[in-house]
């Protein structure tokens, strides 16, 4: 039993399970095909109690900062190998959501808030560009300033919720001559004109995921659609993406529980040579080394939840995690759809999907590279 929940996130836990698999998982691989999970599913989620647990109750939130309630959600989407669907709910939820409540002013949060909570308002973070990926200080969109609004030009690519997103926020500098410093925070909302999507891109996992290019032709954001203050978004940014790296480190290790648990069912009723797979040494000893690996890795995970929840998580510690789940999750995946044998490279097993889908989260959320060289620095390196 992991310790660092109590009564109340078990129930959290159950009511949320029982939803996944009422709501989720019958229609799950119907969205996979069609390549995006409806907008209805976010609405769904809002009028249970799952968007949104951190805004104010008087916005229609959960009113609590607990982040064990993400940590819960990303889980059990895991669990039921929910990958794509549960990458747009996950986002909205712990990477985006926080901007509004840390940077939204008064007439910002009464007109965004509500929708964001119900799921009405559907968000996105706009930052990686085609040329730029990890480096953030190099974006290339532009905002102008012209009395009351930014004119806005420019693209982005590999934004997840692209397609369905009504509230996006976009990375772009206001300030081209400078560069960390020259950076700001923009709403773009659906409707404005010369703000387009662009293809919703194929990818090799988590397909009901929408990810997308987008583009801006002189898009005129109001400055009352500004986040922050002008030039501060790199501050911003690097400010959140601990708790968005601890975000995708929960869902590494619990993927890799989710591969483990399938391969040891599978396993024990699988035969070859006359007896069940999980009788031959080699299965006991790989399914013996995962296990440990997600059992220290969890530790390690759960303890940096209780560290964010109270304000002490460090920058370094997030990279860790990240790096070192995500690379667990992937390494899980691979050595348990070995013992799959030729029916682990087949797509209605759900192995197939949690190794396809775990090959992007060594890259998003700043590559396992960069979370390498913020450890270093740590070192003084």
């Amino acid at each position: 039993m992991r310790s660092i929940f109590d009564d109340v996130h078990d129930e959290f836990r159950r009511s949320f399970a029982s939803w996944v698999a009422k709501e989720i998982a019958p229609d799950y691989m119907l969205w996979e095909e069609a390549g995006i999970a409806p907008r209805e599913i976010f609405t769904s989620a809002g009028s249970n109690g799952f968007l949104g647990m951190q805004i104010p109750e008087e916005f229609g939130g959960g009113g609590s900062d607990d982040f064990r309630f993400n940590q819960i959600i990303a889980e059990e989407f895991a669990y039921a190998g929910i990958g794509g669907a549960g990458l747009g709910i996950t986002l909205h939820n712990d990477i985006t959501i926080p901007y509004y409540l840390e940077l939204a002013n008064d007439e910002q949060r009464q007109r965004w808030l509500p929708g964001i909570a119900s799921g009405d308002l559907i968000t996105a973070i706009a930052m990686t560009e085609p040329g730029t990926g990890s480096d953030l200080a190099s974006v290339g969109t532009t905002a102008v300033r012209d009395g009351d609004v930014y004119v806005v030009n420019g693209s982005k690519t590999f934004i997840t919720n692209g397609i369905n997103s009504d509230l996006v926020i976009v990375v772009a500098k206001t300030d081209p001559s400078a560069r960390h410093s020259g950076m700001t925070l923009l709403v773009a909302e659906r409707g404005m004109e010369g703000f387009d999507r662009g293809r919703n891109l194929q990818k090799i996992g988590n397909h009901s995921q929408d990810t997308a290019e987008l583009f801006f032709d002189d898009v005129r954001i109001p400055v009352a659609n500004r986040m922050g203050e002008e030039g501060e978004a790199f501050r911003y940014l690097s400010s959140n993406l601990a708790q968005e790296r601890l975000s995708i480190a929960i869902t590494g290790v619990a993927s890799a529980r989710a591969a483990l648990d399938s391969t040891v069912e599978y396993v024990k009723e699988r035969t070859a040579f006359g007896k069940s797979l999980g009788e031959f040494q080699n299965t006991k000893f790989v399914l013996a080394e995962v296990k440990t690996a997600i059992e220290v890795a969890q530790a390690y995970v759960d303890q940096s939840v209780m560290k964010l929840i109270a304000g002490e998580l460090t920058p370094t510690e997030a990279a860790q995690a990240k790096y070192w789940c995500t690379d667990l999750q992937q390494e899980a995946a691979h050595r348990c759809l070995q013992l799959f044998g030729g029916y682990g490279y087949t797509i209605e097993y759900p192995i197939a999907r949690n190794y396809a889908d775990a090959r992007v989260t060594s890259i998003y959320g700043g590559t396992n590279e960069i979370m390498k060289t913020i450890i270093s620095k740590s070192l003084g390196l």
